[in-house]
């Protein structure tokens, strides 16, 4: 162990192993990462320790632990947090990482979070203590006196900072919120300027090391704190390529000993060494990087689409083969960069290796794909390129990449970034009228059913009314108000005995078809009337509507309703709902982890299973 001053130098596994026998030692449980899929349908990837333990901290489910800590793949590309076309180009932007963490539910809170951090950085790692600082939200005298009175860092290095500078953490949503405050780590004068001491410290000098977040209040939808959490917790994250970066005494994150390896081996496919090129340089860290993240998203169940996460993988393979491209070497290779991955990170993370010929099998062929395309591809829009400057203008049409995304297939971003480098801009609103006039043609083409689309009135007509609230969970059987009735496209006041239409409740039971689940069946009851229910689905985003007839009297808007599940329809789904996990399970242990579901039909006594 250091005690402060001397960094240790470390290699990965060893940094890994480190954190956490430092928490586990201080009555953490120590979790395993998570996949790269959340179960979280606002997430396209997991983007930060947290996400696994979402749940507990908004009070949704009770944690089976107090402490706990891990070691969790991050993917941030795509969806809010996208770095992937800084990849490359900077010295500290990855779309794939690992981030070490370590939580509190309700346990111990700031004092035992910021002496164990500065404990585990001063004397487990061995950094000198002297050149950290700490950035504090700026009302924050409780950690400002842990930093300066228990710690001892100079009032000088703590840094008050508001919450537009980032010194407070929330989730951009009603929810739980807090404080946070900040490690910072002083490189030296070979990368910057001194701080000034006011505003946050630059970058490249003063490199955040580990952020600690003290979940403690409630924001409504506003991002306005309107009380107490009723339990205060702790979230935590620090940087793993960062801190090692720094353990291990190197300019950059492509510096530390595991991408070193990986863009060792990219240098050895394309030719030309690392160091003595920037253009050069560039297209072996974007190899090197994207063959990690696209190995890791293929051994969660990702495969190449042409829409979300399929989509982000799709296009990490097709800047990976562009920049070995613009480097001279044009045949496919990736696969030999995905099986060093799979060497070099497969002990700390066994589902590398256990889809090791998913992995190998899914690049070969999207690489090989992508090759015809650019090929084709490449010779149009070259030749577009040229005649654009020789006119000595600065900017592409978009109908021209719209013919070209067409006839060959060629993506959007790739031609944009193509034009880009070659001083050009592409029209890309000029693009996307082309793609909506295609859009919209296709869509003509389509023949709709009687169960179609909705029309335009029935939305407008179910926009005035405010959120469903829906209690289906706790409830089969509600006390109710009729908020709205349909008849057809048309809003009524009454439907009669006989006719067919929609039911909206401003309260209901009734679960609305979705994710393969078919919509709940029942009984909607008023003085005056019965109407069966014979589906219930979203009418508008946030608005549930039953679907039926009036068996009895009428229904009138504004009668006060009974609303009833019914109790053996909602059986017969939930057997059906289990099967498909039972199913999903029993897939992965045959198959492999590979084995996703894609999508389901689940309906009492019949389900459908689609996975990939």
């Amino acid at each position: 162990m250091g005690r402060g001053g001397k960094v240790i130098a470390m290699d990965t596994s060893t940094v890994r192993n480190t954190f956490l026998e430092f928490f586990r030692e201080r009555g953490h449980t120590i979790v395993p990462a998570s996949s790269l899929i959340p179960d979280d349908p606002t997430l396209l990837f997991t983007n930060s320790g947290m996400v696994q333990f979402k749940p507990y901290f908004e009070g949704v489910k009770v944690p089976p632990y107090a402490r706990a800590a891990s070691v969790q793949k991050i993917m941030r590309a795509g969806g809010k947090h996208n770095d992937l076309e800084e990849v490359g180009k900077t010295s500290r932007h990855f779309t794939f990482f690992e981030m070490l963490g370590n939580f509190s539910f309700g346990d111990y809170f700031k004092q035992d979070a910021c002496l164990w951090a500065w404990e585990l950085l001063t004397q487990g790692f061995g950094f000198d203590p002297s050149r950290f600082w700490a950035t504090i939200y700026i009302d924050d005298d409780e950690v400002a006196s842990v930093w300066e009175h228990e710690v001892g860092l100079s009032v000088s290095r703590i840094i008050r900072l508001t919450r537009d500078e980032g010194n407070f953490w929330d989730m951009g949503v009603a929810g739980p919120c807090g404080y946070n405050s900040e490690l910072l780590y002083d490189r030296g004068p070979g990368f910057g300027p001194k701080y000034s001491g006011s505003g946050e410290p630059p970058g490249e000098r003063y490199i955040e090391v580990w952020n600690l977040v003290f979940m403690q209040f409630l924001q409504n939808d506003a991002c306005e704190v309107i009380g107490d959490l009723p339990a205060k917790n702790v979230d935590t994250g620090m940087g793993f390529e960062r801190l090692v970066m720094l353990l291990q005494d190197v300019p950059t994150i492509f510096d530390i000993d595991t991408m070193v390896r990986l863009i060792g081996v990219a240098s050895e496919i394309i030719g030309g060494r690392y160091g003595q090129n920037d253009k050069h340089d560039v297209s072996l860290r974007v190899m090197a990087e994207h063959s990690r993240a696209i190995s890791f998203l293929i051994a969660d169940g990702v495969l190449p689409s042409n829409e979300g996460r399929g989509y982000v993988l799709r296009r990490l393979v097709r800047r990976a083969a562009r920049f070995a491209r613009k480097a001279g070497f044009d045949k496919p290779f990736l696969t030999t960069l995905t099986e060093v991955v799979v060497d070099t990170f497969g002990e700390a993370y066994p589902e590398l290796v256990r889809n090791a010929g998913l992995i190998d099998k899914v690049v070969r062929r999207e690489e090989v794909q992508f090759d015809t395309t650019l090929r084709q591809g490449l010779v149009m829009l070259e030749s577009e390129i040229q005649a654009v400057k020789d006119k000595g203008d600065r900017q592409l049409s978009g109908e021209t990449i719209f013919k070209l995304h067409d006839t060959y297939g060629f993506p959007l971003e790739i031609a944009t970034e193509i034009a880009g480098e070659e001083g050009l801009s592409v029209d890309s609103a000029q693009f996307e009228s082309h793609m909506k006039v295609q859009r919209e043609r296709a869509r003509a083409a389509r023949k709709t059913g009687p169960g179609g689309s909705r029309s335009m009135g029935a939305d407008e007509v179910l926009s005035q009314f405010s959120k469903t609230e829906f209690v289906g969970y706790e409830k089969q059987t509600v006390e109710s108000q009729v908020a709205a009735l349909l008849n057809g496209t048309q809003d009524v006041s009454t439907l009669t005995e006989g006719s067919e239409g929609v039911v909206v409740l401003d309260t209901t039971a009734f679960y609305p078809e979705g994710g393969g689940q078919i919509g709940d069946i029942g009984e909607i009851s008023t003085a005056a009337g019965r109407f069966e229910v014979t589906d219930t689905r979203w009418g508008i985003p946030g608005v549930i509507v039953h679907k039926g007839r009036v068996t009895a009297g009428e229904i009138n808007i504004s009668d006060v309703a009974s609303a009833s599940v019914s109790a053996e329809h909602r059986q017969g789904v939930h057997q059906s709902h289990t099967a498909t996990h039972i199913i999903h399970w029993a897939l992965r242990d045959v198959l492999g982890e590979h084995a996703r579901q894609q999508g389901s039909l689940v309906e009492p006594g019949r389900l459908r299973f689609d996975f990939s």
